[in-house]
Parts: structure tokens; C-alpha cells; sequence
């Protein structure tokens, strides 16, 4: 190798160095083109020395220049772009054939850069080598000449790959820095908006964030989060405008035409639109409205189904890259994952309200209080549960095909009222649900008919859905709830309805097995009790009376003893004796099993009767003036009979203190003695069938009788309603 070629390799080697130099330096590229082309330029000795990079729509730009001093004083003269890729000249075919060329007469090339160069530069021969990065064609670097008498050397194509593969090692690393810090920008975003998922914060600040965080990550124009309705409509939930002007969140539109937020609908997969020039429907004209260009849309599928779609939108004439709707996609999981998990919570909070509103219904019906309590609490806890609910009523079926409200709520008032009675016919709820003893829904109560459909409409009703009551077997009533206009009532409406009347079924059940064994403890005491006046009356007017005739004939045959006959006297005067014994026993007897002074004169007189009897001192309080129902007279003598009793026998009591009142329709009756205590009906004592007594007339009787401190007992019976004639007052 000669000394010049040796010169030229040393020269060339350091030319590369010094590129290796910033390229290892990691110098921003713009600085590696700029020096790359001077190196070139000056090495080769070409005059002019230029870079270009391909773009995407077929044209190309050049990014830097250098002029030799002699060359227009050695500034470059400037160079107007970008260039349609056509023609012979350098560029368009390095572009078309991916590898380097040479041209060393301008002369009829055709094309636009072509006449540029040759025309405007003077240039008369030039040659490139295309900069391949990551295997494509990025853009080309090229050197001119205006020496029309010395053309390029040879090996100038060679010489220049040495430099394109620095340069293609330059833009190769910045774009790798690039992807690693837009990679870091978007984990940053994602890891913003995963927080606030995390946290739990309600979705609309999520929706907010996400818009935000996409449409600064892919520095669009502005981005939108819209939710899609099920009447074929999108509304818009979150929205960022990079220029703050931007549509209203909660504005809605009905979808159709050629848009992202339709295309994404109706495939279900993401959606892009180059230009909004040619689309339509409402969402198209907002867009060319808010100077849209072109948009990219991907769909917010929550738990398999489609829930909405994040749309990003750039300026007209700024294409948005290939990878946006990749990028996107990472932002909608976001968002449906806090959409998930709201509904999540939302169903368990609901289900926790829910079990919360059984559990007081519940324990009304465990306490056995009156059905109407439980209709109306029933009717209440479901309309208020149930949020789009307006009102709730509850109804019964009358054997005549009639229905009557039982029970109503409504959140802001109504005119239904208890009691009211309809006769059931034509197309509502309660008819539907009465004739097929299933739930039964009408969404629209425009199209309903009957006197249960006009009384709901004057209500302002929209939808409602019933619940058919079955007791037994046999269909009791309907529970039913209804919505305002335009707000139809959730699909598990029926399901969660039901819950509520299984418990009024049982409730109902109760109260009817309660009133079907009260009636019949109360048949069984009113039998035992007309024994006891039939015995009593039978040994009253029988054995008794036959009794006093015997004992009056006896001390008549005893009168007419003679004297002689002392010993015949005093036997009859035993017998006679006997015989007023065993009358006074059975009288005695007889008065145990149905005291004739209770039904002549009533329960004061009774009771005043009886504790003059009584072992035990008694304190009598008597204040009722009146007869009452003779089941409850009875009551409450054998109550106060049966505790005098135990307080002799048992109690060793000093004192017995007995209280009545009839206030309020009530008979309350309070018993108290100062003995020993210890008294439990648990444990079988004669207390056990007076309970039964009272509990027979729907009253109640209660026992405190700590040891050692004495008994009471306290007797409640309602006055109305009670079997037997009331009789005359005092």
C-alpha cells in the first residue's frame, strides 16, 4: 500500500473515531448526523454532503448538510422538504432498492429532487448508501459534486457505509433510550392510575386519571372514556383536552355512522380512523367540530362484556402512531378492573344491605309480632333497598277477585292508602301474578291496562315488577315495586322480591298457626270450664240438694226419738252430723270447681270472696267497676285462686298483694307475695296451665321470683275480641 493510500486510510479511520466518539458519548442524534456529514463531506472531498430520513407516507427529509468553503461560501444553501419519493435521482432509488448508488450524470434523471440538485445545486454527479436500522431502510447518506470533469471515486459507495453503519448504530441506541423512557413514562402512568385501583378510590376519579394519563403518554389532542348504554347510546364519563377545551362530562350521544366509539360497539375489537373527513354520525361531528383529525379507539370489556371504549384523538394532518391502540389497551385493563372491583363492591355492600334488611325483617317474624308490623316493615326495607324502586306495595287476594293494599311505601309520598280495594283484570302485575302465581314484570306501564294499571299511573309509574306471596301452598298476595318513567327496575329485581316474601309467607303462616292454636287452647279451656259449671250445677241442684232433704229428714226422725231411746238419738245425731260434714265438703268442692258467685256477680265480688277465704292475708285493689268477658273472669280467678294457693303452700308468705286494672282494654293483673320465691314454670307447677289459660285468651303472664325475695306475677289479657257474652255491669 502506497504512503498516500495509507494517509487516506488513517485519515478515514480517525474520521470514524471521533464519530464513534459521540456515538459512544451517547450525544443526541441530530449531533451525530450533523457531524457525520461534515466528516464525510471533508474526508471525501466532495464539496457537498447531506442525510435524509424516509418517512412514512412515501417521502423523505434531509436532517443535515454541509457545504465545503469554496462551495456557496461554505454554508449550504437551504433545502426545502419533505420530498415525494420519485424519480432517479439518489434518494428515491436507495428507497426502492435498498442498497447504495451512484449517479454520475444528472442529465435526464428524472424526478423533482433530481431537477433540485441538478438545477438549483449544480450538482453534477452524487452517490449514497442507505442507513439501515434494525433492519429497514431509515433514510440515506449521499455527497455531491460539481466537478462535471472528475467524478466520485469508486469506492466512495464503500467508504460511506463505514459511516451509515455509526449512524444507523446512533439512532438505533436513541430510539432504544427513547422506547426505555416512553417504556418508563407509561409503567409511571399505569403505576399512577394501578393506585388509585388499589385504593379503591370511586371509578370516576379513575376514569379522570386514566384519561389524563393516556392523553399526556401519547401526546394526543385530547382523550375521552365514554360508557355505552343499553338503548344503543355512548355517554361520556371522562374526558382531557391538552388545550382545556373539551366536551362536558355526563354529555351523551347515540351511537351509528363511521366512528371509533360505533366501529368499537358493533365489533367489539379496537378501531382507528385516519382521517375524519369523510366519516359520520353525531360523534363524527363533535369530532370535526373540535378539530379532529384522526382517532383510535379500544374497547373497556369488563368481566366479558363490553362496557365502553378510550378513544385518543390527534389534530388533523398528525397521523397517530401504529402502536397507540397497543398502548391504550394497557389503560382500558386499568379501567376495568376498577370497574370490576366497584361492581364488586357494589355487590357485596348490596348483599350486605340486603342481609341487614332480612335480618330486621326476620326478627319481627321470630318475635311473632302482629303480621301488619311485618307487612309494613317488609314493604319499607324492599323499597328502600331497592334504589330505583319509586314505591312498594304490598296487597292481598280476596276470594272474589278483589285485591287490597296491606301495607305501602313511597320515597317521596302517594297517594295509595291501606285498606284501598281493586278488582284484579286486565294487563299489570298484580293480575299477572295472581293468574300465574309467577313474578311477572311490565317495563312500560304506558302499555298496561286495568284499575290496578290507572291507579299506578296516577302514582307517575314507569316500570314495576311483582312477587307472587305463597302460603301453603295457596297464593296469598303480590309484593310489588315500582319505578319512576324512563327508569326501568334491575333484572334481579324478581329474585331479591322474593327474598322479602318468603319471610311475609312465613309471617302470615305464623299468624295463622298462632290463631289457629289459640283458638283452639281456647276451645279446650271454654269446654273444660262449661264441665265445671255443668258439675257444679249438676252437684248444686243434685247431690247437694238431695243431701239437705236427707239431713232435714234425719233431724226430723231424730226429734221424734223417745226418751227411752237415748242410745237411737245420739246415733242419729251422729249420722246427722256426718251428713252436714260431708254437705259442707262437697259444698266446698263444688265452689272449687266453678265458683257460682263468679258468674252471678262477676270477678269482684268473686275475688273479694276468695281472699276472704284465703290461709295468707291478701290486700285486695280491685279497680274495674265492670263485667267482663266471661273467659277472662275465669282467667283470672283461677290465676289468683292458683297463686293464693302456692303462697300458702309453698311460698310461706306472710302477705299476698293482688292489683287489678282494666285501662286501655287491658286487664292487667299483678299478684305479689313476700315468701321464698323460686317459682319457674319451666319446672312444671300449676303455674304452667294458667299460662296456657291466659295465653289462650292472646294474653300473657310473667314470673319474677328471685329466691329469697318474694314472687309476682304479671297477667296481661286483651278485653276485644274475647269468645263469651261480656255481662251486664254492676
Amino acid at each position: 500500500m502506497s504512503g498516500e493510500e495509507l494517509r487516506l486510510l488513517a485519515q478515514e479511520q480517525a474520521a470514524l473515531r471521533r464519530v464513534a466518539t459521540l456515538v459512544a458519548r451517547g450525544v443526541p442524534p441530530e449531533g451525530v448526523f450533523a457531524a457525520v456529514t461534515e466528516e464525510v463531506g471533508r474526508l471525501l472531498g466532495t464539496g457537498l454532503a447531506g442525510m435524509a430520513r424516509y418517512d412514512s407516507d412515501d417521502t423523505v427529509t434531509v436532517l443535515a448538510t454541509w457545504a465545503a468553503e469554496g462551495v456557496y461560501g461554505g454554508a449550504h444553501p437551504l433545502v426545502p422538504g419533505p420530498w415525494p419519493l420519485e424519480g432517479g435521482d439518489v434518494a428515491s432509488t436507495i428507497a426502492r432498492t435498498g442498497r447504495p448508488v451512484r449517479i454520475d450524470d444528472y442529465h435526464g434523471v428524472p424526478g423533482r429532487i433530481a431537477a433540485f440538485v441538478r438545477d438549483e445545486l449544480g450538482v453534477s454527479s452524487s452517490a449514497g448508501s442507505p442507513i439501515v436500522v434494525e433492519g429497514r431502510v431509515w433514510g440515506a447518506l449521499f455527497v455531491h459534486s460539481k466537478q462535471t470533469d472528475r467524478p466520485l471515486p469508486r469506492d466512495t459507495e464503500s467508504r460511506l457505509t463505514g459511516f451509515t453503519e455509526l449512524v444507523a448504530t446512533a439512532i438505533a441506541n436513541a430510539e432504544s433510550r427513547a422506547t426505555l423512557a416512553r417504556l418508563a413514562d407509561e409503567q409511571a402512568a399505569l403505576r399512577r392510575v394501578a393506585t388509585l385501583v388499589a385504593r379503591g378510590v370511586p371509578p370516576e376519579e379513575v376514569f379522570a386519571a386514566v384519561a389524563e394519563e393516556a392523553g399526556r403518554l401519547l401526546s394526543v389532542e385530547f382523550a375521552a372514556l365514554g360508557r355505552y348504554g343499553l338503548d344503543g347510546a355512548i355517554t361520556l364519563v371522562a374526558v382531557w383536552g391538552r388545550t382545556g377545551e373539551h366536551i362536558p362530562v355526563g354529555r351523551g350521544w347515540s351511537l351509528g355512522g363511521r366512528d371509533v366509539a360505533t366501529l368499537v360497539f358493533e365489533t367489539g375489537r379496537a378501531a382507528r380512523i385516519e382521517s375524519y373527513t369523510d366519516t359520520s354520525g353525531q360523534l363524527t361531528d363533535v369530532g370535526r367540530e373540535t378539530g379532529v383529525g384522526s382517532g383510535v379507539g379500544t374497547p373497556v370489556i369488563v368481566e366479558g362484556r363490553l362496557w365502553g371504549v378510550m378513544a385518543a384523538y390527534a389534530r388533523g394532518g398528525q397521523p397517530l402512531p401504529a402502536d397507540t391502540e397497543a398502548r391504550l389497551a394497557s389503560f382500558t385493563e386499568m379501567v376495568a378492573t376498577a370497574i370490576a372491583n366497584a361492581e364488586s363492591r357494589a355487590r357485596v355492600a348490596r348483599l350486605a344491605e340486603e342481609q341487614a334488611a332480612l335480618r330486621r325483617v326476620a326478627t319481627l317474624v321470630a318475635r311473632g309480632v302482629p303480621p301488619e308490623e311485618v307487612f309494613a316493615a317488609v314493604t319499607e326495607e324492599a323499597g328502600r333497598l331497592l334504589s330505583a324502586v319509586e314505591y312498594a306495595a304490598l296487597s292481598r287476594y280476596e276470594p272474589d277477585r278483589g285485591v287490597t293494599v296491606v301495607a305501602v311505601w313511597g320515597r317521596t309520598g302517594h297517594n295509595v292508602r291501606l285498606g284501598n280495594r281493586l278488582i284484579l283484570g286486565g294487563n299489570n302485575v298484580g293480575t299477572l301474578v295472581f293468574e300465574t302465581g309467577r313474578p311477572a314484570r311490565i317495563d312500560n306501564y304506558a302499555e298496561a291496562s286495568g284499575p290496578l294499571a290507572d291507579v299506578a299511573r296516577g302514582e307517575g309509574v314507569g316500570a314495576a315488577v311483582g312477587t307472587p306471596i305463597i302460603v301453603e301452598g295457596r297464593r296469598w298476595g303480590v309484593m310489588a315495586t315500582y319505578s319512576a318513567p324512563g327508569r326501568p327496575l334491575p333484572a334481579d329485581t324478581e329474585a331479591r322480591l322474593a327474598n322479602f316474601t318468603e319471610l311475609v309467607a312465613t309471617a302470615i303462616a305464623n299468624a295463622e298457626s298462632r290463631a289457629a292454636l289459640m283458638a283452639s287452647r281456647a276451645r279446650v279451656v271454654a269446654a273444660a270450664d262449661q264441665t265445671r259449671r255443668r258439675i257444679e250445677r249438676d252437684l248444686h241442684d243434685g247431690i247437694q240438694q238431695r243431701l239437705v232433704s236427707l239431713a232435714l229428714e234425719l233431724r226430723a226422725a231424730q226429734a221424734g226419738v223417745p226418751l227411752q231411746l237415748a242410745d237411737l238419738e245420739r246415733v242419729l245425731s251422729r249420722v246427722a252430723d256426718g251428713l252436714s260434714s260431708v254437705f259442707d265438703e262437697l259444698r266446698e268442692i263444688s265452689h272449687g270447681i266453678h265458683p257460682a258467685i263468679l258468674s252471678k256477680g262477676g270477678l269482684k265480688p268473686a275475688l273479694s270472696s276468695l281472699c276472704r277465704r284465703s290461709a295468707v292475708p291478701v290486700e285486695l285493689d280491685l279497680r274495674t267497676e265492670r263485667r267482663l268477658p266471661e273467659p277472662v273472669e275465669v282467667a283470672a280467678y283461677y290465676v289468683v285462686s292458683e297463686a293464693l294457693t302456692n303462697a300458702a303452700k309453698h311460698a310461706h308468705a306472710s302477705v299476698v298483694n293482688v292489683k287489678l286494672d282494666t285501662d286501655d282494654a287491658i286487664l292487667r293483673l299483678t299478684i305479689r307475695d313476700d315468701g321464698v320465691g323460686g317459682a319457674n314454670l319451666d319446672q312444671g307447677s300449676g303455674l304452667v296451665g294458667l299460662s296456657d289459660r291466659v295465653e289462650a285468651l292472646g294474653g300473657t303472664l310473667q314470673v319474677a321470683s328471685p329466691a329469697g325475695k318474694g314472687t309476682t306475677l304479671l297477667i296481661k289479657v286483651p278485653l276485644e275480641g274475647q269468645s263469651g257474652a261480656t255481662s251486664p255491669e254492676l
